[in-house]
């Protein structure tokens, strides 16, 4: 997310807030899964998916994306862009189900609540006739062994822009536990 954003001279909070925004709202507008777990009523952890198979975006996500690209700049657009095209490479060539963000506040880091997010992830693929698994990416090489210890394996690793490197990962459906 940092990369994408840039430099935002202060206003780092609001342009963070802006991105994953759009990033949740994608997901509402093509009904995919967006998973949570709360404690009380605070929101502490939380995944987004996307689902095997291409669908059509609906307008209302084509307006909005519009709409974050004139308060992000073209610059980050083109980061975002960049960011896109260099984890095509990570293709599986299989439906399978994306992992696209996962978070847990820092206050509950070191519950299990990834895990138990995961776990929710990989059943509901799992379940899924068509899908042969789950992929996700992460930009931080501490996550590496983290993802491996869920059974994942790197499909790649590609430096973007010479300023951040990201990896690929493939779980499949198999390695159910």
């Amino acid at each position: 997310m940092r990369y994408v954003i840039g430099s935002a001279d202060g206003d780092y909070d609001r342009r963070l807030h802006t991105l994953i925004n759009f990033f949740v709202m994608a997901r509402v507008w093509r009904s995919e899964p967006i998973l949570g777990v709360s404690n009380g009523s605070a929101l502490v952890a939380t995944a987004i998916l996307t689902l095997p198979g291409k669908r059509q975006p609906p307008a209302e996500l084509a307006e909005h994306r519009e709409a974050v690209w004139r308060e992000l700049g073209q610059a980050a657009r083109r980061r975002y862009e960049a960011f896109g095209e260099a984890t095509q490479k990570f293709d599986i060539g299989q439906p399978h189900y994306h992992l696209n963000m996962i978070g847990v506040r820092r206050s509950h880091h070191g519950k299990g609540l990834s895990r138990q997010l995961l776990d929710a992830v990989h059943a509901m693929s799992h379940s899924d006739p068509v899908s042969h698994g789950v992929t996700l990416t992460t930009e931080d090489f501490r996550n590496v062994s983290f993802y491996e210890h869920f059974g994942y394996k790197t499909v790649g690793h590609v430096r973007i822009d010479g300023q951040l490197n990201t990896w690929g990962f493939f779980r499949p459906n198999d390695a159910w536990d």
